[in-house]
């Protein structure tokens, strides 16, 4: 990788996930995506997600806002009839207390989500805004490792077999850095057939040649539970793959953010490398909040430069929204 990344899986992840924003899909032509990283479910976490969506769709998502909807929401959203009901005449029985429904439902209306009003006898009626639109096409999990050999893959395989037969992926993919050597088919051999390999070479940072496909993936079979999979999109929605400044102490004086190439990153001057999540916290003994002047002298970004980058960052990840949101397909 390149220089002050180190054997960092962290900086290798966060490579990934900004080459398959510029480049994905790999083997089948341009398709409009929104990438995040570390979700999953209890039992399992991905390094990478890859949700391919329909550009109109998501653009009829955008409608309902940046943030994710969670379950409560979208049981609102997604079941809001098109005139004023009763909250209870309009909703199936949940199975729990009316009263967290109706909650929701004042949280929806909060968000500007569905309109409500009061009924007869005061009860709460409400109705949708626009329909909660079918935007996610298929859900790629990629697990990344920079260092992959012959006990790693090994390690990996009860790992990507869940994966495999978990009914939530539509494809499942290992990446992995490039060594300028063939990777040995003896390497895959303990890996499910159904996973494809990803090779990069981010000695340069990230452009769109940087991965190439060394074993394609098998489509796989989702039937996992529906509602798992829309909640996992929602999250991967309302987070993408920069959150890692809300995890990480960019109001620390020794934190940059680099460009490699097409990608920005985190880096710290104290170390001289890309820090882990684990390793940027104000328990680091480098750590040093940004001096008060920073913030008040003239600073080009208000706040200073630890805002400055969230909010780059949160610029960033619009923009690839509504650039996902306007590709045409073919």
């Amino acid at each position: 990788m390149f220089r002050g990344a180190g054997d960092s899986e962290f900086a290798f992840e966060l490579l990934v996930s900004r080459w398959a924003e510029l480049a994905w899909h790999p083997a089948e032509g341009d398709r409009a995506a929104v990438v995040a990283r570390q979700l999953g479910t209890r039992e399992r976490r991905w390094d990478t997600v890859v949700l391919e969506v329909d550009p109109d769709a998501l653009a009829t998502r955008r409608a309902f806002g940046d943030r994710k909807l969670d379950s409560d929401l979208l049981r609102i959203v997604r079941s809001a009839p098109a005139d004023y009901e009763w909250y209870r005449d309009a909703l199936d029985d949940p199975g729990f207390p009316w009263r967290y429904v109706r909650e929701a439902v004042h949280r929806a209306a909060g968000r500007d989500l569905v309109e409500k009003r009061r009924g007869r006898n005061g009860r709460i009626e409400f109705r949708r805004k626009r329909e909660y639109p079918d935007w996610v096409e298929r859900v790629v999990a990629i697990e990344n490792k920079p260092d992959l050999d012959a006990s790693a893959a090994a390690a990996l395989a009860d790992q990507l077999r869940h994966d495999v037969n978990s009914g939530l992926a539509d494809q499942v993919w290992v990446a992995t850095g490039a060594t300028g050597d063939r990777i040995s088919p003896a390497l895959l051999e303990d890996m499910p057939v159904e996973v494809g390999v990803l090779e990069f070479d981010f000695a340069d940072g990230v452009h769109v040649d940087a991965g190439e496909v060394v074993w394609h993936p098998t489509a796989l079979d989702v039937d996992g539970d529906p509602r798992t999979r829309l909640l996992l999109a929602e999250r991967a929605y309302g987070t993408g793959w920069r959150s890692f400044t809300e995890t990480m102490r960019p109001d620390c004086r020794h934190f940059e953010l680099r460009r490699e190439g097409r990608a920005l990153v985190p880096h710290c001057a104290a170390k001289d490398r890309v820090p882990t999540a684990a390793e940027c916290k104000g328990s680091c003994h480098e750590f040093s909040p940004e001096p008060p002047q920073w913030r008040t002298n003239d600073w080009p970004i208000e706040g200073g430069p630890g805002k400055g980058a969230r909010a780059l960052l949160k610029r960033r990840r619009e923009r690839e929204r509504e650039q996902a949101a306007a590709e045409c397909r073919e």
